[in-house]
């Protein structure tokens, strides 16, 4: 029994992963999670009918969240005094979003994180994502490809001087390209990330499908 109750604790100690109810205002930096819009819809959007994937609307590399991080772990859903957003709030993240609905659940796991105000948190989204420079060169592939995720980093790093390699991870989903992960100080300086972060998709030929 003692080697069981052992065991367990030990895997706790190995996977910290989220930590929910944290304190607010209490973390290390910040990841600034960038989604490539046209391959989340063939993945998941789609199928859902979302908003977000509509011709119309033609987005490339969009905001999914600004996430408060530890050095290992991430707080989330966190006991916050602050309101919730109101609906015109997270209407007006959709542009860069995708959807309101997006918005609305990055504020309940991980603005309530940072200890402000929606407005707040949402006016640092946006201040975070324009500060980033989104390779132009990938709005001009006009065709699915497949390329080491590699390729995107080095993309993202040309077009950012300021990132430097240990401050940017690709991740893949499902053979696809997924998303650019940067590091940010609490004052959206780029920092290096945390090994947890640090998870570089190590696919030689993931699809990249073009922004529609």
């Amino acid at each position: 029994m003692h080697k069981l109750i052992l065991l367990f604790t030990l895997c706790l100690l190995a996977f910290p992963a989220s930590a929910k109810g944290e304190r607010a205002g209490t973390f290390d930096y910040y990841v600034l999670s960038l989604s490539w819009s046209a391959n989340w819809c063939a993945l998941e959007g789609d199928a859902r009918r979302s908003p977000q994937c509509e011709t119309s609307r033609d987005h490339g590399w969009i905001l999914h969240g600004l996430w408060p991080q530890f050095h290992r772990g991430f707080p989330s859903y966190c006991q916050t005094a602050n309101r919730p957003p109101s609906r015109n709030m997270t209407a007006d993240m959709a542009g860069i979003m995708g959807t309101s609905g997006l918005a609305w659940h990055q504020w309940k796991k991980h603005g309530t994180c940072t200890n402000l105000t929606a407005e707040q948190y949402f006016a640092l989204s946006r201040r975070a994502y324009a500060t980033i420079t989104r390779p132009g060169i990938l709005r001009k592939i006009d065709r699915p490809l497949r390329l080491p995720a590699a390729v995107i980093e080095e993309a993202f790093l040309k077009a950012n001087p300021m990132i430097k390699p240990d401050g940017i991870t690709i991740t893949c989903k499902q053979g696809y390209i997924q998303e650019a992960r940067i590091c940010l100080s609490r004052d959206l300086k780029p920092v290096p990330c945390g090994q947890d972060v640090i998870q570089d998709c190590r696919i030689k030929d993931a699809i990249f499908t073009p922004a529609r």
